[in-house]
């Protein structure tokens, strides 16, 4: 199994946090679990492999174009043969800027890219298929990306806003409080609740948990601490919070948790 990440270019560097090449070249079944992250992405299939995602009634084949939607909470999946995938891991706010649709609406769902970006997504996936060289496959994904910021650019103001309200709930301690975060950029709880359900697919205290529970997974993935330590290093009230957000987010406790057992999402963390 490897995994590689690729720097946008410059253009692009303030909207996709970065492309990956992910690629398997045994035949074996793998199961796994993913977890929030706070990213949307788009994902181009390029080998010969199957991958599934688990809904209510069972295990579903995902399509050869996925958009992932925002998860809130933990997703099974199943993959075999030998895939390639080539992915766009966009910024939390910033894969508002290459869809017409509000972003709330994909929450937990791998949906058709075809569907909503219609032929020339489907071009790409063809132009993808026919080059070999990742470099190459890189430049056409940009292409289209920068094709695709003409139609969405009344939003953009919106959009920045957005993610001027992330960097500061990053730098300050987020008490979860959404009416002072509001209150420092004169504009209504109910106003910024919207705008980040449009622009992000979650609420501000939805995106402060999930960014709070990341931090603690490098944390664990990183460090030889206790689980004590890790919990108000990473922003929680208590060990038993901490616990209770990590499990509802991973559907293990932390101190259950181990990467090897989730070897393509600690792939992913950690490329």
């Amino acid at each position: 199994m490897k995994y590689t990440e690729i720097i946008p270019g410059e253009r692009l560097k303030p909207y996709v946090k970065c492309y990956f090449f992910f690629e398997s070249e045994t035949e074996m079944e793998i199961e796994d679990t993913v977890f929030p992250s706070g990213n949307m992405e788009f994902i181009f299939n390029l080998g010969t492999g199957v991958w599934k995602s688990e809904r209510d009634d069972g295990f579903h084949k995902t399509p050869p174009i996925e958009l992932w939607g925002q998860l809130t909470q933990p997703l099974n999946i199943q993959a075999q043969g030998k895939n390639q995938m080539l992915g766009i891991r966009f910024f939390a706010h910033s894969a508002a800027h290459f869809l017409q649709e509000e972003l709330w609406e994909f929450n937990n769902q791998i949906a058709d890219l075809r569907d909503l970006l219609g032929n020339s997504a489907k071009a790409l996936h063809e132009q993808l298929h026919n080059v070999r060289d990742l470099n190459k496959r890189i430049q056409l994904i940009e292409h289209f990306l920068i094709s695709r910021m003409s139609l969405t650019r009344k939003k953009s103001s919106k959009i920045a806003l957005v993610s001027q309200i992330m960097q500061d709930m990053k730098q300050n301690s987020f008490s979860d409080k959404v009416e002072t975060v509001a209150s420092r950029y004169d504009i209504s709880s109910r106003h910024l609740q919207t705008l980040f359900l449009q622009s992000a697919g979650v609420t501000p205290k939805l995106f402060g948990k999930i960014n709070r529970f990341q931090h603690s997974l490098g944390l664990i993935n990183q460090k030889d601490t206790s689980l004590t330590d890790i919990a108000y290093e990473a922003g929680y009230f208590d060990q038993s919070h901490f616990i209770r957000e990590f499990k509802s987010f991973t559907g293990v406790t932390p101190s259950s948790y181990s990467p090897q057992s989730f070897p393509i999402s600690f792939a992913f963390a950690n490329g």
